[in-house]
């Protein structure tokens, strides 16, 4: 769908919210390049075409165009890139921060969003991306610098708007020396430490937590990875959480974890539907104030005997959808609240078979999204008992 108009203003289950798509943007599928909603703006993940459909040869020539599609979005809204407070960053062939950092420089003067940078195999016709959500009241947006935090860096540590706190990515190294040590588990208590330590700056801790995003490559364990993390949560009111096993991490780092808290615990409440057990490492959704974060799902059939049964990626989706509405009636809301997802395929070539699906399960106005394919794609052959790889999750963000 191509709309020419600005912003076209829509009445949801959550009251009105502005569609924004500004003239000129060519969406490749469901979704919308911005929705507003009374506090925030999500922005989808932008490419590095210009508005020729062309796509510079070098990497900071790319994320120029990415930046400035951005700020197309930002400003169709009303706002400017000053109001911008998280951004979520993803390169295919390698990751090299230093183009990217001087256009950070260069775009956010002052008061810099806070920023999460991941190594992915492929996004959808560009080679890198950036998603980014921006606050409507720009008095409500504060920097918090915990002790120590570098000078000068082209990205804050976080970003408070009004009681929400968005973390930049935080590795598993020294922070002093860089230096990556060879124990996994040192590695993700490092990473740990680093969000603990900008949570303490601004007066929160892990029980605020309400989203996190562990990024880790293939030297971390997962099952290493969880046991660690679990000891800093309280078993069943744990974040909602997306797990992504990325192709690179910046600096050489093997695990990042960014992530979203709420300062005011009364505004937190997480949320689980009664055929999902709780977690030692995740709730399947966690309100902050009206905002709901979901974990991302997958076309697992809960229950006993649980697993993935489907060898296709619209019938995965499907179970997918149903696992994520799940959690969305449990907390009183529909596909109708949702205002911004992230799609995880094993595969992009399934991109145009996904969004088939996908689109179904919303109206007139589809979410902000991002899409990705973060390793190269796995078997697809069942187990020995039926079951299949997971080919694709989503996670959700949702306003009541």
């Amino acid at each position: 769908m191509r709309l020419f108009t600005a912003t076209l203003f829509l009445t949801c289950a959550f009251g009105a919210v502005k569609q924004i798509s500004p003239p000129g943007i060519k969406l490749i599928g469901p979704y919308s390049p911005g929705i507003l909603t009374d506090d925030f703006l999500y922005v989808s993940g932008q490419g590095a075409k210009d508005a020729a459909g062309q796509i510079p040869p070098d990497t900071e020539g790319q994320f120029r165009n990415v930046l400035e599609n951005i700020r197309t979005i930002v400003e169709a809204a009303g706002l400017t890139m000053e109001h911008v407070v998280y951004t979520q960053a993803y390169m295919t062939g390698g990751v090299d921060e230093a183009p990217l950092d001087r256009l950070y420089r260069s775009y956010f003067p002052k008061a810099p969003p806070a920023r999460s940078t991941i190594g992915v195999v492929r996004l959808p016709a560009t080679p890198v991306e950036i998603s980014a959500v921006a606050v409507r009241d720009l008095s409500r947006k504060k920097v918090v610098t915990p002790p120590g935090y570098h000078p000068g860096a082209p990205f804050s540590a976080a970003v408070l708007a009004g009681d929400r706190l968005y973390l930049s990515g935080f590795f598993g190294r020294d922070p002093q020396t860089g230096r990556i040590p060879e124990d996994p588990a040192e590695q993700v208590r490092l990473a740990l430490a680093g969000m603990e330590q900008t949570l303490k700056a601004a007066g929160a801790g892990f029980p605020n937590m309400v989203f996190v995003n562990p990024y880790l490559t293939g030297k971390i364990p997962m099952s290493v990875m969880n046991e660690v993390y679990a000891g800093h949560f309280e078993f069943g009111n744990t974040p909602a959480r997306a797990t992504i096993q990325a192709a690179a991490l910046p600096g050489g780092a093997n695990i990042e974890f960014a992530g979203i808290a709420v300062v005011d615990p009364a505004r937190r409440r997480a949320v689980r539907p009664k055929n999902m057990e709780p977690s030692p490492t995740a709730s399947p959704c966690v309100f902050a104030g009206d905002t709901l974060f979901c974990s991302a799902k997958s076309g697992f059939i809960p229950g006993p005997h649980g697993g993935i049964y489907a060898s296709t990626v619209e019938t995965q989706l499907r179970q997918t959808m149903r696992n994520l509405l799940d959690g969305l009636e449990e907390a009183g809301l529909t596909f109708s609240n949702v205002v911004a997802s992230n799609v995880y395929l094993d595969d992009l070539d399934d991109f145009t078979r996904m969004n088939g699906v996908y689109a179904e399960y919303f109206g007139l106005v589809h979410p902000a999204r991002t899409t990705l394919q973060q390793l190269p794609p796995a078997g697809r052959a069942p187990s020995e008992k039926g079951i299949y790889l997971t080919l694709e999750q989503i996670s959700i963000v949702a306003v009541r």
